[in-house]
């Protein structure tokens, strides 16, 4: 099993205040068998995350998912390597959040490839019902690569080597 990047300081908002905000956390993470990262959470609903009667907005749900989903995939990348963007996100919701209730986040990586990774995420209720769900593809950015990258000089610009004047 691979020795997990240091995520620590990410546990709590994940780097973003607005997750507290809508009263989630981050509280634990790790990498499985196969090198796949994973990180577990709670969500509270705050009332900016509800509407007037206490339901959690749609919005919201993507917003953790997705957030869940960013840190799977950072805590199984090695080194600085890291995500850069959301591709896609696709979030259904099945039942309510509602605010005063307890829930449990969970975001997992499906697949690391070169310049992307796919992964999953869910809500889930006290009972272990599922509350809401996505999947989401991300671009990777891998350190070494745009080392790489920098190292290798510059193509010729101009004409061909041996190309006729065109005047």
């Amino acid at each position: 099993m691979a020795r997990p990047k240091d995520m620590d300081r990410w546990l709590g908002d994940g780097g973003m205040p607005i997750i507290t905000h809508v009263g989630g956390r981050f509280d634990s993470y790790g990498v499985d068998g196969e090198d796949l990262g994973w990180v577990e959470g709670a969500f509270e609903p705050a009332e900016p995350a509800c509407n007037p009667h206490g339901i959690v907005q749609a919005g919201v749900h993507a917003l953790l998912l997705d957030a869940c989903m960013n840190f799977a995939i950072n805590a199984a990348l090695s080194g600085r390597d890291r995500t850069r963007a959301t591709l896609e996100l696709k979030t259904e919701t099945m039942r309510p959040a509602v605010r005063g209730e307890h829930y449990r986040l969970r975001g997992e990586v499906v697949r690391l490839a070169r310049q992307v990774a796919y992964g999953e995420a869910s809500v889930r209720d006290g009972d272990g019902r599922l509350v809401s769900r996505a999947t989401g593809t991300f671009l990777l950015h891998r350190e070494d690569r745009e080392d790489r990258r920098e190292e290798q000089p510059d193509p010729p610009r101009g004409r061909p080597p041996g190309a006729a004047d065109p005047a």
